[in-house]
């Protein structure tokens, strides 16, 4: 298996689940994610957020699960990814990663991790992952 590389970009919605709430400074949401991913990646990604937002400006937390469906660079099937992020003062982490064996079709057994940057209020995806041989 050898590391494959996807990048394109990306359009995505946010849905909120109800009302957020506050409770001590700290505003908690649950929200529905809708993406279209474009380029190497063509598909779906649906899934739900937990979001925690603090009264310090730019230190928030989110966690995600998110099933993609579609074409990876011509090979179809579904995985699910798994989102963790931070931001501390507006100094960012986040960690998205493939949920070990959620592959499905021809996208069984993939493993790997996603990145994804805004610019210009325009998404976009950078995936470096593994499948085993077709």
């Amino acid at each position: 298996m050898s590391q494959q590389h996807a990048a394109g970009p990306f359009d995505v919605t946010v849905i909120p689940q109800g009302q957020p709430e506050v409770r001590d400074g700290v505003t908690t949401g649950r929200m529905a994610i809708d993406k279209h991913y474009h380029g190497e990646l063509e598909g779906q990604g649906v899934g739900e957020m937990l979001s925690a937002m603090t009264t310090t400006e730019g230190s928030a937390g989110y966690v995600a699960i998110e099933r993609v469906s579609g074409k990876l660079q011509g090979r179809s099937g579904s995985f699910v990814v798994q989102h963790t992020g931070t931001m501390a003062r507006g100094a960012q982490a986040l960690s998205i990663t493939v949920v070990p064996d959620s592959g499905t079709g021809e996208l069984a057994g993939i493993a790997g991790t996603m990145r994804i940057r805004i610019e210009e209020r325009k998404h976009f995806y950078e995936f470096d992952y593994v499948l085993p041989q077709a």
